[in-house]
């Protein structure tokens, strides 16, 4: 997801191929080593260690993913005793130049996921183009399975062997390696608010060394940890002699737009990254367009979209998806249904009236966890409650049964909720559906969670479910509802997955 996201570092006991980043991944110095252009070209940053270290792990591994595959394929297309080299060297140069001439290899592209697997599958896609544009000019038709089963199977590998690739950088960067230095600009609060966030989503790789303040060192000798080194007049020089990767620039009055536009020009002889958070830091994604207007840059935030093609797409595929799934969990959800029976003898199914779109109430179905008359004696535990909020929740609740007890932990007790999903009432991917008692107790702006339906799964399940606190819980689902994309559902999915398997935050 836009790996904006909770970070998911991954637990212990993941199997993870045996690569080492450790190379140039401590604290990096403080001084900057140039090198200079010719015919005075601005001097260009030489990548860190860790960072050519792990571009040669990406081009070795999609090498050998694409000659393994593409020599497989040789054997299968051409048969016994027959091998159709042609084919395969014109498939291999075609699908190693289209992840070249895509920059799908370049270090700042490995450093954005979304950027990153974008231009991968760009560049899969212009290579199965040029095969078959090779195929129609050479007059061989027999190229026909190297553009439909050869090139798409490369990718079937190459995607899952970035992931993983990725994954082992997300877990070197949760133990503070393999991150760039960050130099941290603006009005101490907000330079605050940036410091935690990189704190929590270590995955982004930014580790904020050093802030520059309006008043310096004067009024703050650090902020959130970090030490405050000079004013934010003297920004430019501290990074010329700091040699910080990333110059992040948050809101403050002192931001003018000629200020910026002077310190854009003095990093350009650093090799310094110029990053401006916007003061709109809660929206992003696809409402976000850069343009420029009267020769001024402008940000384009456009309104939320809850109507539509797109949302016509998402509701096919939400009915027909929860359809499929309630047909493959069939079997698994007959042997919950009689371990549930078989327990206390009581109801399989355990109905509860949740708030859904516009604020309409609809019966949402789970298999039942706790024992039979819960709800009557929830008031006798309130004292115990460590839900945040609205929320009632204990992490060890007398009511749970021992099968419910399972059930939470790998979120089984939501299966049912499929029949939710194929009714129309609830989706695959959205905010948490919420209890009317809880819907009572709203602010006026969290009622924008009750724009859109509520979902199975959302930004909540794989942030930490139980874990996070009210506040967090409400910025997750708010953000789904203003930046919500097809590409987001289609990451929060993915990302259940690993969190269902790990059970993290479920109670």
């Amino acid at each position: 997801m836009e790996e904006s996201m909770r970070p998911s570092s991954p637990p212990p006991g993941e199997d993870l191929p045996p690569i080492d980043l450790r190379l140039g991944t401590g604290r990096p110095a403080r001084s900057l080593r140039v090198v200079g252009g010719r015919d005075g070209a601005a001097p260009v940053r030489p990548a860190m260690a860790w960072e050519r270290r792990y571009r040669a792990w990406v081009v070795l591994t999609d090498v050998l993913c694409a000659l393994v595959v593409i020599g497989i394929a040789t054997v299968l297309i051409g048969g016994p005793g027959r091998v159709d080299e042609p084919h395969a060297l014109g498939t291999l140069g075609a699908v190693l130049v289209a992840l070249l001439a895509s920059r799908a290899w370049d270090i700042r592209v490995l450093a954005e996921p979304t950027d990153e697997f974008r231009r991968l599958g760009r560049a899969l896609l212009a290579a199965a183009v040029v095969v078959a544009f090779g195929g129609l000019l050479a007059g061989a038709l027999e190229v026909q399975p190297w553009v439909f089963y050869v090139v798409p199977a490369v990718a079937l590998v190459l995607f899952p062997e970035r992931y993983l690739l990725r994954r082992l950088l997300h877990r070197a960067r949760a133990r503070g390696e393999c991150l760039l230095p960050v130099m941290a600009a603006g009005h101490p609060s907000t330079v605050a608010d940036l410091v935690e966030r990189t704190r929590v989503a270590s995955h982004v790789g930014w580790r904020v060394e050093a802030v520059c303040t309006p008043a310096g060192s004067g009024d703050h000798g650090e902020v959130s940890g970090v030490p405050v080194i000079g004013r934010l007049d003297d920004l430019a020089e501290h990074v010329r002699r700091g040699g910080y990767r990333i110059v992040a620039v948050t809101p403050d009055q002192y931001w003018t737009p000629s200020r910026l536009q002077r310190l854009a020009w003095d990093l350009e002889s650093t090799g310094a990254e110029l990053v401006v958070a916007p003061v709109l830091m809660e929206v992003a994604g696809p409402r976000l367009n850069v343009s420029g207007v009267l020769g001024m840059p402008l940000l384009r935030v456009t309104a939320p979209s809850f109507s539509g093609g797109k949302r016509h797409v998402k509701e096919i595929v939400d009915r027909i998806g929860a359809a499929l799934l309630l047909l493959l969990a069939a079997p698994l959800m007959v042997l919950i249904a009689t371990a549930i029976r078989v327990g206390d003898g009581g109801p399989v199914i355990y109905r509860q009236r949740r708030v859904g779109r516009d604020g309409d109430t609809f019966t949402m179905y789970k298999f039942r966890t706790m024992v039979v008359g819960a709800d009557r004696v929830r008031d006798a535990l309130r004292g115990g409650n460590e839900g945040a909020g609205p929320l009632f929740k204990m992490r060890s609740d007398p009511r749970v049964t021992r099968v419910g007890a399972l059930l939470r932990r790998y979120s089984l007790d939501e299966l049912p909720q499929l029949f939710n999903v194929v009714s129309g009432r609830m989706s695959l991917v959205g905010p948490r559906p919420p209890l009317p008692e809880e819907t009572a107790q709203y602010a006026p702006e969290v009622h924008r969670r009750l724009l859109v339906k509520p979902g199975l799964t959302g930004l909540w399940q794989v942030s930490g479910r139980s874990e996070l606190s009210w506040e967090e819980s409400v910025r997750l689902d708010l953000r789904y509802v203003e930046d919500w994309s097809l590409a987001l559902d289609v990451a929060i999915l993915w990302k259940t997955v690993r969190a269902v398997l790990y059970g993290r935050g479920a109670y």
